[in-house]
Parts: C-alpha cells; sequence; structure tokens
C-alpha cells in the first residue's frame, strides 16, 4: 500500500529489468517547459498507463520515446541500451510501435495487405498473394480474431480496425505496444474485445502503454500507473494500490492561483432576496445522446445561472458542450429552448436561438489569426446577418471599441492583427465575439487555460457580471477551484456519463474529487444534494 505519510508514494523498485528507461527527460519548445526532467520506465508483461489532464505532457512523452520529437536531455534505454531515435521509423524497426486513436492504415486495402504492408511475401519478382494471405490469418488466430484477411479494412468497424493495427504491430515483433486512446469510440462489447487482445499480449511479455482518460477502465486493465502534470513527474504508482481519489487528486493537482475569490459573493448574492421566485429555465436536455460520443444526459440551466461541468479531460464535458452548441448533431434525446423543442444541427442555428459556443481550442476553432481584433469581434454578428449585409465600417468600429474597453482587451487599435495578442486577449476578443450577438446561453469551454493570472481573474469576473445581469452561462474548467469560485450549481460527468448534479452550497474541491473519482450518489455530497 501506499506509504500512510504520502498516500501517492512511488513504488519499490522491483527486480524484473525495464524495457523501457526515460531517465532525466526535458524538452522545451518556445516559451514553453513541455517536459522537465520526467522519468519513465515500462516493464515485460505490463499494462502501463500514463495519466494527466490537457497539457501534462503526455503526448510529449509518448513523441519523445517514439522519435517524433527530439530530447533536449536526458537519457532512453531500450532493453538495457541506450538509443536516440530520429525518426518513428527507427523506433518501429527497434521494437516499439503506437497504434493511435485515428488508424493510420489503408482503409481501401485489404486486412492481409494492411497487416503485411511494407513487409509482403515475395516469389518470382512479385508478390506471393497467397503467402501475405496465410501469414495474415495466422496473426489474426494468434491474436484469437476472427477476421477474413480478404476483405477491405474500410468495410470494418473502427473497433476491428483497431484490432487489425495491433495485429500488424505484432507481426512486427513489436516489444513495446502504445495504444493512444485505443477505447474513445468503441461500445462496451468492443472494449471488452480489446482488452481480451491486450491481456494475451500480457501473457506474450509485450509492454502496453495504454493511454485513455477513463477511469473504470485504466483501473481494469492497468498493473502500474505514471502521473504527470504540468510537464513534470507526479508519481509512479501500482494500479491496486492507488486509491481513484488519490490519482484524482495526483493529475489535479490542489495548486491555488492568487485570484480574488468570487464564490462568496456568488452565493451571497444567489437569488435568495425573492426565495418564493421560480426560477426561468432556459435550457432543458432530457436523454441527449450521441453514439460513441456521449452517454443519454439530462441537464437544466435556468436564466442568469452558472451552471459548471466537472470531470476529467475526457469525462464528457466537451462533448456535451458540443451538444447543446449545436456543433454535433444529436442522435437521441430531446433538447428544449424556452419551453419548445429544437433539433439544432449547426452552430447558426445555435446562435440563432440565442446560443453561443466558445471551443477549448481557441486556435483552431475560436479566433482567426490573420484577421485583426475588430474582424475577429464582428465575425460571429456577421455570419448571423448574412454576408451579402455587411455591417457598416461605422459600426464596426464602435462596436469594436466598445468591447476593446469594456473587456479591457490590451492592444494598440482595432486594425492590430489578432494574432499579436496574449494568449489572455485573444481569449477577451473570442468572448467579445460571442457577447457581440447578444447570447441568451454562452457556453465556455476552458476559458481560461493557457493565460495569466490577471487575465484569468478579469474573465472570471466578466463571468460573473453577465450572470448577474441574466445571462445563462455553461463552464468548463479543469480547474476544480475555478468551477467552485464560479457556479451555482455543478454538474459531474466521468466516462461521458453524468453522476452527479450538485447545488454548490458548500461544497469543497474534496467533494468534487470524491465524486469524480467514484461516482457518488447525489445523497452522498450533503452539502450539495439536487433538488
Amino acid at each position: 500500500m501506499p506509504d500512510s505519510a504520502n498516500p501517492l508514494a512511488p513504488t519499490e523498485a522491483v527486480t524484473t529489468a525495464p524495457v523501457v528507461e526515460m531517465t532525466d527527460i526535458s524538452i522545451t519548445f518556445p516559451g514553453v517547459k513541455a517536459l522537465d526532467g520526467v522519468d519513465f520506465r515500462m516493464f515485460p508483461g505490463e499494462v502501463h498507463s500514463l495519466m494527466g489532464e490537457n497539457g501534462a505532457g503526455k503526448s510529449t512523452l509518448i513523441k519523445a520515446l517514439t522519435g517524433v520529437y527530439s530530447i533536449d536531455s536526458g537519457e532512453i534505454r531500450l532493453g538495457g541500451e541506450s538509443v536516440v531515435f530520429i525518426n518513428p521509423a527507427q523506433a518501429q524497426a527497434a521494437g516499439i510501435s503506437t497504434v493511435y486513436q485515428e488508424v493510420n492504415l489503408l482503409g481501401n486495402l485489404t486486412v492481409a495487405e494492411n497487416v503485411m504492408l511494407g513487409r509482403e511475401p515475395r516469389r518470382l519478382g512479385g508478390i506471393d498473394w497467397r503467402a501475405m494471405r496465410r501469414r495474415a490469418k495466422d496473426v489474426l488466430e494468434g491474436l484469437h480474431l476472427h477476421i477474413d484477411p480478404n476483405s477491405l479494412l474500410n468495410s470494418h468497424s473502427l473497433a476491428v480496425q483497431q484490432l487489425v493495427a495491433i495485429a500488424r504491430a505484432i507481426d512486427i515483433q513489436a516489444k513495446v505496444l502504445i495504444l493512444d486512446e485505443p477505447t474513445s469510440s468503441l461500445d462496451t462489447e468492443e472494449v471488452a474485445e480489446l482488452f481480451r487482445v491486450i491481456r494475451s499480449l500480457k501473457e506474450r511479455g509485450v509492454a502496453i502503454l495504454f493511454v485513455s482518460h477513463f477511469l473504470d477502465q485504466v483501473y481494469e486493465i492497468s498493473d502500474r500507473l505514471t502521473v504527470l502534470r504540468n510537464g513534470q513527474l507526479v508519481g509512479e504508482y501500482l494500479t491496486p494500490e492507488l486509491l481513484r481519489i488519490d490519482l484524482v487528486q495526483a493529475m489535479i493537482g490542489k495548486e491555488l492561483t492568487a485570484l480574488e475569490d468570487l464564490g462568496s459573493r456568488v452565493h451571497s448574492t444567489e437569488k435568495d432576496d425573492e426565495p418564493d421566485a421560480k426560477a426561468v429555465t432556459f435550457l432543458s436536455a432530457k436523454g441527449v445522446t450521441r453514439k460513441g460520443s456521449i452517454a443519454p444526459i439530462d441537464i437544466q440551466i435556468d436564466a442568469g445561472e452558472v451552471v459548471g461541468l466537472a470531470g476529467l479531460l475526457g469525462s464528457g464535458r466537451t462533448e456535451l458542450a458540443r451538444l447543446i452548441g449545436g456543433v454535433d448533431r444529436v442522435d437521441g434525446g430531446q433538447l428544449k429552448v424556452n419551453g419548445k423543442v429544437l433539433k439544432l444541427r449547426t452552430p447558426r442555428q445555435a446562435i440563432k436561438h440565442q446560443i453561443a459556443y466558445s471551443s477549448e481550442n481557441r486556435r483552431a476553432e475560436g479566433i482567426v489569426d490573420d484577421l485583426s481584433v475588430r474582424d475577429n469581434i464582428i465575425l460571429a454578428l456577421q455570419a448571423d446577418r448574412g454576408w451579402f449585409r455587411p455591417i457598416p465600417r461605422k459600426r464596426q468600429d464602435e462596436l469594436a471599441a466598445s468591447y476593446i474597453e469594456a473587456l479591457n482587451i490590451k492592444t494598440p487599435n482595432a486594425d492590430a492583427l489578432v494574432r499579436n495578442l496574449s494568449g489572455g486577449n485573444q481569449q477577451k476578443v473570442l468572448l467579445a465575439r460571442w457577447l457581440a450577438i447578444a447570447p441568451r446561453l454562452l457556453i465556455l469551454d476552458e476559458p481560461t487555460r493557457g493565460i495569466d493570472v490577471g487575465a484569468k481573474a478579469e474573465i472570471q469576473k466578466l463571468v460573473y457580471s453577465l450572470a448577474e445581469n441574466g445571462l445563462s452561462v455553461l463552464f468548463i474548467s479543469a480547474e476544480l477551484e475555478e468551477v467552485l469560485r464560479l457556479s451555482n450549481r455543478i454538474v459531474v460527468l466521468r466516462d461521458r456519463r453524468k453522476v452527479a448534479d450538485l447545488v454548490n452550497d458548500g461544497l469543497s474541491v474534496d467533494d468534487l474529487l470524491a465524486v469524480i473519482a467514484e461516482g457518488a450518489a447525489e445523497t452522498e455530497i450533503k452539502t450539495g444534494a439536487a433538488s
């Protein structure tokens, strides 16, 4: 068991030599220390889960191991020998194979061709097709997979394609198999089949690196865990000896920021002045779901209410936000806005009904780098108005000036390119864009990620002020303190299911950690049981 004085104490050394050993690994990108002196090891015949929230360094560590990134310092040893891989092909040749979430095989070729791709048996100067199919069949049957080698790969489900990718990795004599989010789009039966294959590979002595945000799956399949946070090693643990709540605490941490505590203000001014007044529901969703994305969920958001979504990365926070914001289509369930049943198929339809979604991916789905601050601010309003009815330049200038002042956007002028602004000011520009369309529900997915403390405080105060003035907010943040600080009510998600809906009346970080880790029933959180 972990040391009683330190429940997150690292595991004891084991007698078996590690097949992979990474020591004091550091990688720096411009302005970012992606990995800072990280140690990592894998043992033969073990499933090792790499855990951490977004930005923890998981992907960087994997890319360092597989030759995608060069390391600035440290050493990588494979089978006890120091190695330097300058590309993934070298890593694969050495016995390190990766199966990605999006299978990187060729769907227009047969299963056999994909398994043997680049290693096709030859006869008389050409491919020996019969030998190739026979070899592929033997490899598949060795994993107890009943897949027709002659069938086209793209005729199969994603789950089967992943199993074919694993079969290919095994045929090239992989010593280390990296599975990057392999279950993200699989149903329960497909996950069970994948786990059966993983266990058979363990018996062969293959070291398997399993990356997943599903805690139940991690605890079911993993023997060992390594936790990263902010590019640093938190610790290595034996899975059976680490409580889930301790794992969640290790991943998230409890680092408090020097921000003004708005929590007391949020809850001291809740609409208790009129206790008999009935809240007006702006949006309600019953059983909304999307296949392979999120299980059926009920959620209600009242006018002027800040509802926080809490959970680990991959818990379904963003998936739910995208459904409500019209970015992804709902497969089932019912969505009501102002009591009227709606089917939101696009963000533009959501905007028509005064719902604005601000993506967590500020760069790819938010700001437009090559446009000015002014153009970014009026973008959504112009799109809603229609491109054949341009907003007059005078009105554009008025809008830009108004929001630059109101949100304290630090920019030389409205004509400055938005890409030259700091991350916090870019986020403010994005908020200005959505506020310009006068929404009644604003969905904010990680609005304060990657920005400095001052800008973070300003954005939090803005959210509080907007809610005070009747705007509904669906607020997502990986920082539980931030969710507690701003939210009237908190919906907790785990493994893409809702596990609690809690009134934020005396809730603590420990309360949320317990629910996230164990999926506690609402009644178990006395101070936050939702009525």
